[in-house]
């Protein structure tokens, strides 16, 4: 427990940072929405209207529209707008934290006796008077309780961020459930309340040293929160501070939301450290995202699959042979993108549809063949990307499946529903370690409809032609064979004796290799 709560130093102090000014912008939006809806009921309806629909969109989903909209606004300007990481977190987190803020606002306003606006006017005092010397410190006790709900809100809701590429305390949230590293998941969860706790403690100190008009507590709840925000960001100093022999280049190491991912990315890392560069990692990305993010170069290098580039970037369909597959992959990138596809790490991580062996015997079941006709009897499980990938449609439509349900999990969480009977079939990974310690029965794909999945080292067009950074990586070129690749799967995976990524990396391909 102790090591996992010694590595969230840097991610507190992003979740931090995101959460302050996401919070501190919405009030900056918020007030003077605030202030106008409260003057015109009718603009007031709909700037409410506006703030409750965008609440009612999952904290998630506004994060993963903000990437594709920024994404765009990029190309127009030249490609000067980063469309991963901070900005689209923070563009979302500030819309989901104004409502409480405007509603407050407008309640608090409007609540003011009008006897008491009557009376300032009569002492001759101007709007911006009465705004400032009667309705703020009116309004103000009120006004601050939706800022405390803005930002207790705003503080779960940045764990989301992860998914977009910024560190957050949901790093480690997301890591563990893929990994089943409760303790990490633990560590994530209680730093996040804690960190929600004491901010609104802080900010409550404010809301009554203003209610009460005493102004030691109003100044000591601000003093809380502004050392909060300076503790948080030392862990940032040595990244903005050079060492000493000039300054290391830093890379960004990207990796999809599975253990697999994570520990490529370790081992990418752990090599482009070795030779001189500082590395950030940006992992949990979905596949559509991970791919943009490195064209972009948001993202400097990771570990795609060549089926799921070639039927979900580049929308081919045709079938041809691993290796022509390959080649065509590395032209489109280099011509499209200027991305470099360094080369084949040596495994394939194939899709494929696995049951349990008891499952499978007693269906009389080998091939996806013999699963047609017993399919409206039986439940799907897929990952989370399966269901709505032309993977699935290509597959489902060769053998004409048609499941009586069908349902996404997380990877993990996939292989206990088959284990527990909740799911009949699950889209597993050819990979994955778990498929010979479960004694999982891969379905045979006589049809050939799912394509080769080698795995594919990719770098940015940043270090395209960036010999020290290739030739740290060039190493990893088919060093990884399956088997390997599936027990370091498993080491990570397993219920008892499990490792971290870091670990497992360090046994799949040592530094020496």
């Amino acid at each position: 427990m102790s090591a996992a709560f010694s590595g969230l130093g840097p991610l507190l102090a992003g979740h931090v940072l995101l959460s302050a000014a996401a919070v501190a912008l919405a009030i900056l939006i918020g007030l003077p929405l605030a202030l106008l809806a409260a003057r015109r009921p009718v603009a007031g309806r709909v700037l409410l209207g506006a703030a409750g629909l965008i609440q009612t969109i999952p904290g998630l989903a506004l994060l993963a529209l903000f990437y594709p909209l920024l994404l765009a606004l990029s190309a127009l300007v030249g490609g000067r707008i980063p469309a991963l990481g901070f900005l689209p977190a923070l563009c979302a987190l500030t819309l989901y934290a104004l409502l409480p803020i405007l509603r407050n606002g407008v309640a608090a306003l409007a609540g003011i006796d009008r006897a008491v606006i009557q009376a300032a006017v009569g002492m001759g005092m101007t709007a911006g008077q009465r705004l400032r010397l009667v309705e703020l410190p009116l309004a103000a006790p009120v006004l601050m309780a939706g800022i405390r709900t803005a930002a207790v809100w705003t503080i779960g809701a940045a764990t989301l961020a992860t998914t977009v590429g910024q560190p957050t305390l949901g790093n480690p949230i997301f890591a563990g459930l893929q990994t089943e590293n409760w303790s990490l998941v633990l560590a994530g969860c209680v730093a996040a309340a804690g960190l929600a706790i004491v901010t609104d403690l802080a900010l409550g100190l404010v809301e009554s040293g203003l209610a009460l008009r005493t102004r030691w507590r109003a100044l000591a709840g601000g003093a809380i929160l502004l050392a909060g925000i300076a503790l948080a960001l030392a862990p940032l100093a040595p990244e903005a501070i050079p060492a000493s022999g000039g300054p290391r280049p830093i890379v960004t190491v990207g990796a999809k939301n599975f253990s697999e991912q994570y520990i490529l990315a370790r081992a990418i890392g752990a090599r482009l450290e070795r030779a001189g560069f500082t590395v950030r990692y940006r992992e949990g990305l979905g596949s559509a995202i991970a791919w943009r993010a490195l064209a972009a170069g948001d993202v400097d290098v990771y570990v795609d699959y060549s089926g799921t580039l070639w039927t979900g970037v580049m929308g081919r369909t045709g079938k041809v042979s691993r290796t022509e597959m390959v080649g065509q992959i590395g032209l489109w990138a280099a011509r499209t993108s200027g991305v470099n596809v360094v080369g084949r790490l040596g495994f394939e991580n194939a899709y494929a549809l696995a049951m349990t062996g008891e499952g499978a015997r007693k269906g009389g079941i080998r091939t996806l063949a013999d699963l047609t006709p017993r399919s409206p009897s039986l439940s799907l499980g897929a990952d989370l990307e399966f269901l709505n990938r032309p993977e699935w449609q290509a597959v489902r439509d060769a053998y004409s499946l048609r499941f009586r349900e069908t349902a996404a999990y997380n990877p993990t969480f996939m292989y206990r529903a088959l284990a527990s009977g909740r799911a009949d079939v699950i889209s597993a990974f050819s990979s994955d370690g778990r498929i010979a310690a479960d004694r999982l029965v891969v379905l045979d794909d006589p049809k050939g409809a799912l394509p080769a999945y080698d795995a594919l080292l990719l770098v940015s067009p940043a270090y395209a032609r960036d010999a020290r950074f290739i030739d740290a990586l060039r190493p990893l070129i088919g060093a990884i064979p399956v088997d390997r690749m599936r027990q370091a799967n498993y080491m990570v995976d397993r219920d008892a004796g499990k490792v971290t990524p870091d670990a497992a990396a360090a046994w799949l391909v040592p530094l020496d290799q």
